[in-house]
């Protein structure tokens, strides 16, 4: 069945139809100027299409809120969070409920985010619920900016792809974008170039006109003719509305917005005197207006950095410094505490140790260590203990200091490896295989373990061997120490 939507009349005085179903399945884009009659061709559209199909119509002014009492559209003021406003347009779709989004009172930054919420809750219904919906969005050129304004680029984005998706994956959703702009030269290229009906209206910019003139496939000197459309005159051209450019002229609405143009009127007939004792003499009743008092001075950025690492250098400085990495006091049993938790994950021993850093400074915070956390040296040095899972009462600690100087030499990637090797030769314990060595090393490939101990061994810092039964043998040569023979492919 197909269904005319009556627009108005054309020249010669015929009726111009518009096919709801072609539209649901090639969309609209209306042009105009300010004050040239878009949002009564919308209103037009509307109210002739709401008896035949669900509509969603996103209002940045509020204007179209009237067609709720005459229509049912039920008023969606966004107000509440973003998830509210998600599952709101969930339940449009589920219950075929035409609704108006009202925007009015909201920033553009803020307008741009709610719109782009709504749309994608209705984009992102369940299949079952894809039943056509007229999309009409009034000034698009706020959703869909062709260029980056004053907005974020988070509300910018979000808003933009949300307009994208509409009007270039709406169609198989049951969505059919209708979108109104002042400027097409404001508008994103890749939302008005899905639209394959137009409705142009009067347009006095050369860059408007002539876009609009390429749109309808009329040459360049046919574009003067938009400057000389009366208000509510439209060319119209697209599959659902005629196959060649024709004038409309956009029929009577029922319902009225709250806007509309100003009215002239007579200024009231008052003396000049009157006039003045009005502007100049308080009214009963009305509050004097409060006298600003002079600003409070303020503190500059320097000024407070300057006090932020005053006071973080006073708490460092009231801290005593371990003597040595296994030096237990209590703020020191903290830090391996913390340190301790954190390897408990195991991905820990494969994240960047910017990461982990940042991880631990997050929980010191937590714990309020004292003095507040370590530099990222220290942490490099504790994490490396850690790593190799030393603990003070396994090791001499004398011994375990001559194992630390060494260590300091060596990149911080091979400390905690060189380390691990010296706790084990310190206890005579059998050579670490690669799999726990590449863990140490920060890596889940044990030939990226076989390659590092190659690499220290050309620097002088160990010697590998290998006994009868092909266990490795890996000896300290600054230190004398030698592990217990090793099977490397432990794991």
């Amino acid at each position: 069945m197909t269904v005319q939507i009556d627009m108005g009349e054309m020249t010669g005085g015929a009726r111009a139809g518009m096919d709801l179903e072609e539209l649901l399945a090639t969309r609209l884009l209306v042009q105009g100027n300010s004050g040239s009659g878009k949002s009564h061709l919308l209103r037009r559209l509307l109210e002739q299409s709401a008896s035949w199909v669900q509509q969603a119509i996103i209002d940045p002014e509020g204007d179209f809120v009237s067609l709720a009492d005459k229509y049912g559209h039920v008023v969606v003021d966004a107000v509440g969070t973003e998830k509210d406003l998600q599952m709101i347009a969930g339940r449009v779709r589920q219950h075929r409920v035409s609704v108006i989004l009202n925007l009015e009172g909201l920033d553009a930054d803020r307008q741009m985010k709610a719109a782009a919420t709504f749309l994608d809750g209705l984009f992102e219904a369940d299949r079952e619920l894809w039943y056509p919906m007229l999309v009409i969005v009034d000034e698009a050129q706020l959703f869909a900016p062709a260029a980056a304004g004053e907005v974020t680029e988070e509300a910018r984005r979000r808003s933009l792809g949300a307009m994208t998706n509409l009007m270039c994956r709406g169609r198989k959703r049951g969505l059919a974008g209708v979108i109104a702009t002042q400027r097409l030269a404001k508008l994103a290229k890749n939302v008005a170039a899905e639209a394959s009906n137009f409705l142009m209206g009067r347009t006095f910019l050369d860059i408007d006109m002539a876009r609009a003139a390429d749109l309808l496939g009329m040459e360049r000197r046919q574009a003067e003719q938009f400057r000389n459309l009366d208000r509510g005159h439209f060319i119209a051209l697209g599959p659902a509305l005629s196959r060649r450019p024709l004038a409309v002229k956009i029929g009577p609405v029922e319902t009225a917005g709250r806007g509309g143009s100003p009215k002239l009127l007579p200024l009231p007939d008052q003396p000049a005197g009157d006039a003045k004792d009005l502007i100049f003499t308080p009214a009963p009743g009305e509050l004097p207006v409060p006298r600003p008092r002079a600003p409070e001075p303020v503190a500059s950025t320097g000024d407070v950095l300057n006090q932020l690492n005053a006071a973080s250098q006073a708490a460092r400085d009231a801290v005593e410094p371990a003597r040595t990495l296994l030096d237990y006091g209590e703020r020191e049993d903290r830090i391996n505490a913390i340190i301790a938790d954190m390897l408990e994950d195991p991905d820990a021993a494969f994240q960047p140790i910017a990461a982990l850093y940042q991880d631990f400074q997050v929980r010191c915070r937590i714990a309020k260590l004292p003095g507040g956390a370590p530099d990222l040296q220290v942490f490099r040095e504790k994490l490396s203990v850690a790593r190799a899972g030393v603990d003070r009462e396994e090791v001499d600690e004398s011994a375990w200091q001559q194992a630390e100087l060494i260590a300091a030499e060596l990149p911080d990637d091979m400390r905690g490896v060189y380390l691990l090797l010296a706790k084990a030769a310190l206890a005579k314990a059998p050579c670490p295989g690669n799999q726990e060595i590449a863990t140490v090393y920060g890596t889940r490939s044990p030939g990226r373990a076989r390659w590092l101990l190659s690499h220290m061994e050309e620097r002088g810092f160990l010697v590998c061997a290998t006994d009868l039964r092909g266990n490795r043998i890996v000896t300290l040569t600054d230190l004398g120490w030698q592990t217990a023979p090793g099977d490397e492919a432990a794991a």
